[in-house]
Formats: C-alpha cells, structure tokens, sequence
C-alpha cells in the first residue's frame, strides 16, 4: 500500500489532510508516528520555501513520499503580518487571536481585508516535487466567532457566507479555504501516484 508522510504535529491540518485523502487506498503517517523526526527550522523567506524545506527533510528521513505545507494570515492593515510568522504570533490560538484584534482595535470595517495563504509541497516516491499555491480572501471581524478549526479561523470572516472560518461546516470551509483549494489540486497528483 502507498504510504504519504505528513510534515505536521498540527492536528487539525493532519485531521483536514485525512479528510481529503479518505477516498484513496493510502496509509497516511505524520510527525507522531516518527517522534525522533527533528522539527524544521522555518527560516525561508516564503511559504513556498518553509513548505519544500519541510516536505525534503521529512522525504529524506522516512524515505517515503512526502506532503509538507506552510501557510499564514496577512492582513491588509498590518502590511501583510503575521503572515510567515502566523504559527509563531502566540503560544495559543486564542492568544494569536486577541494579539490580532487588538492590534485592529479602532480599525473600521473598510480596513480589515485578510487573506489566508497556502503552499503545499508533495515530494513523489521518485523524488518529483509538486507545489501548489492558493488563497482565501475574506476579512477581520470585531470579535471570535464560531468553535469549528483551529488558528485564526474563529477571526477570520468571509463576507459571502456572513460567517467566519470556524463557523463554516467543515464541507464549505473545505470548499473555499486556502489549504482546501490546495488539497483538492494535490489529491488529484496523488491519485495518479496511487494507479
């Protein structure tokens, strides 16, 4: 059987990842499943260096293939921030999420535009790096709203659905996320691999 290392201890992106690759026969490990597996130092200048960095050290120390991702929240406002920085803005969600807000303290509406970025690496069995980059747009609301995902998503509001990221159901957040639009591109790269 296929196997895919996920270059994660984040559980609800390896929680997200399982949910798109269900339908493909796949055993899927993570960093729990390694725990001698020495955490990647982020040190690139772009989502898409962090996530290769990730992807080629995880593909080098299981020999298996490997799918790493970076991504972040940007906002307008901010010039860009937190954005390579996003896991690392607090020890906790919900104080990344009170450092953000109160950093827009005062700031209208008009001002809070956000968007949310993913790199996604996948190192094939033969070494073939595929990467694949997407965005979500949407925008800062005035306080947390919602219990579903995890990071920013309780701040992060989409004004078509008039909710924010965490009180989407999982299937439309699926649909219009940042990693969820990645994911779908890379099931199919990963579908072909599997034939």
């Amino acid at each position: 059987m296929l196997k895919i290392f996920l270059a994660t201890k984040n559980k609800g992106k390896i929680n997200e990842i399982q949910e798109y690759l269900k339908d493909i026969d796949i055993n899927i490990l993570s960093m729990d499943d390694y725990p001698k597996f020495p955490e990647t130092i982020e040190d690139g200048k772009t989502y898409e260096e962090n996530a290769l960095k990730k992807a080629k050290e995880g593909f080098s120390f299981t020999n298996l293939m490997c799918m790493a991702d970076d991504s972040g929240l940007e906002i307008d406002y901010l010039a860009g921030r937190p954005g390579l920085f996003s896991s690392r803005w607090g020890k906790t969600d919900k104080e990344k999420n009170l450092k953000v807000l109160n950093l827009l303290k005062g700031v209208p509406k008009s001002k809070r535009g956000a968007k949310f970025v993913c790199a996604l690496v996948l190192i094939a069995p033969d070494g073939k790096r595929h990467l694949i980059r997407e965005e979500c747009h949407g925008e800062i609301s005035f306080q947390p709203k919602g219990h579903y995902g995890f990071g920013y998503n309780p701040i992060f509001y989409v004004p078509e659905y008039n909710k924010t990221f965490a009180e989407l159901e999982s299937d439309v957040k699926n649909k219009i996320s940042h990693r969820g639009k990645a994911l779908k591109k890379m099931v199919k790269i990963i579908e072909e691999i599997a034939r």
